[in-house]
């Protein structure tokens, strides 16, 4: 079986990317500084339970900090998947110094892991955020992303170009995956669908930025992670798209958690936020053709299992901030 080295761990991603490696039999070494971008309660909660495993060895590590190289010195790691990352439009406005440090510097440091390990396939997590405002829709991966619209994207554009480079330099196996908005059980409580989710079952107000009318493409949590799976064999250097076969409006996602949950929202709209895209929707036909990926959820299918999930253990996730 093989050895895995998944960055950002404790994360909505890199948990579940973690557990099903696992499950599959491999070794994960996780690293994540659990830091407080969103809860960390809820980091903690996924943990927890990677914690239980054996095959799994945790280090509670900065990847922007260059001393985490040292770290794995003389490990060797099939394969390194970069998840760790600052994410969020809006907050890098307020602090795009951490993002690039995080994005950029980070995915730096994780290249050099990856090449001091033997060259095993490196992932690199961005995001479909950096194909700006107006590309074509359903949008391929040849579209432009030279024209970010916030911090963040513009880091993701800054790490994608650090793993060219690598791979230029070193032969390294290299996949760069551009998710579209990624939800599911345990997922991030400072996105939409998490927050929805928590707001309409506990009757509280429902905030909306702008109209309602923007729309997503959204994927659920175990499309993204087999995605993340076959894009550890080797194929050179490659840049894919991951995304869900269904755009839906926020106002539509309102609407779906409230025939789910049998509860009504109370919408609250603000103003739009210049940092969000207004849509965005993915041409997967690369991820089709070049790993066999297709997503299997549909939105009715992946929003019934965080309610689920959210039900289940609603004793404390009642409690994550979501604001």
């Amino acid at each position: 079986m093989a050895n895995y080295l998944v960055t950002g761990a404790a994360g909505f991603i890199g948990a579940r990317t973690s557990q099903i490696l696992m499950d599959a039999g491999h070794t994960v070494s996780g690293v994540d500084n659990l830091n407080d971008a969103y809860d960390p309660m809820i980091k903690r909660y996924r943990l927890e339970k990677l914690e239980k495993n054996k095959q799994f060895t945790f280090h509670l590590a900065d990847i922007s900090k260059k001393d985490v190289i040292d770290r794995f010195a003389g490990q060797k790691f099939d394969g390194v998947i970069n998840l760790a990352a600052r994410a969020g439009v809006r907050a890098s406005v307020d602090n795009p110094w951490i993002f690039v440090e995080s994005n950029v510097t980070g995915t730096l440091n994780m290249l050099e892991v990856c090449k001091n390990s033997g060259n095993g396939s490196f992932i690199l997590a961005s995001t479909s955020s950096i194909y700006g405002s107006n590309p074509p829709y359903p949008t391929p991966e040849s579209a432009s992303s030279s024209e970010p619209l916030q911090p963040y994207a513009a880091s993701k554009k800054g790490a994608e170009a650090m793993a060219h480079a690598y791979h230029h330099l070193y032969g390294m196996n290299t996949n760069i995956l551009r998710f579209f908005t990624v939800y599911g059980p345990a997922g991030r409580p400072d996105l939409a669908l998490f927050r929805f989710v928590q707001w309409i079952i506990e009757g509280r107000p429902v905030h909306i930025f702008g109209d309602g009318e923007q729309s997503r493409g959204f994927t659920y949590i175990d499309d993204i992670v087999s995605g993340i799976i076959a894009a550890l064999k080797p194929s050179g250097f490659n840049v894919i798209n991951l995304g869900g076969h269904e755009v839906i409006t926020i106002n539509g996602l309102v609407t779906l958690i409230e025939d789910l949950t049998g509860k009504k929202a109370n919408v609250i709209h603000g103003p739009a936020n210049p940092a969000d895209m207004f849509t965005n929707w993915a041409d997967v036909s690369k991820a089709r053709d070049l790993l066999g990926w297709k997503p299997a959820y549909d939105m009715r299918m992946g929003t019934q299992a965080l309610i689920d999930w959210y039900l289940a253990e609603r004793h404390w996730a009642n409690q994550v901030t979501t604001l």
